[in-house]
């Protein structure tokens, strides 16, 4: 199964960094590669829960996989364990094979040196995503989410 596996540490306690995975604002800032903007359209955070954003590019030559320059995706919330685990699964709106398919996001949360390490693993990333691509979203998505919960504890 294609994946990804990205760790971080944030200097926020895992409750900040767990309030920041569920809510629906805090997504739009930070769950979201660079060059793109979020658009959440549905999300309840609750197991069984329904999912639907949309990504769209903020330069005219991003192609999307939905659209011309937007990436739209649906899901669900499959397990929530208040600050400590995040599992949702999503799939692309897309007719184009190579994009099609479950993806599931496991978010494991951990108290670490006064803030918290954050371990995701994005399984089952479509083949026509690069896995470099999906892991640099992933990174940069994270470095957005850092910026968020750290800000936070600062004041």
């Amino acid at each position: 199964m294609r994946q990804t596996r990205i760790a971080r540490r944030l200097d926020a306690p895992r409750a900040a960094v767990y309030a920041a995975l569920v809510d629906p604002r805090s997504v739009a800032k930070w769950k979201v590669p660079a060059g793109m903007q979020a658009e959440v359209h549905e999300f309840d955070p609750r197991e069984g829960g329904a999912i639907r954003v949309s990504l769209t590019y903020t330069h005219v030559h991003g192609r999307g996989k939905t659209s011309a320059r937007t990436d739209t995706y649906n899901g669900r919330f499959v397990e929530l364990i208040p600050n400590e685990r995040v599992v949702e699964v999503d799939e692309f709106e897309t007719l184009d094979p190579d994009l099609q398919g479950e993806m599931r996001v496991t978010i494991d949360l951990a108290d670490a040196d006064g803030g918290t390490d954050l371990v995701a693993v994005h399984e089952g990333v479509p083949p026509g995503i690069s896995l470099d691509d999906n892991a640099m979203g992933w990174a940069e998505a994270l470095t957005r989410l850092a910026a968020l919960v750290e800000r936070s504890q600062t004041g």
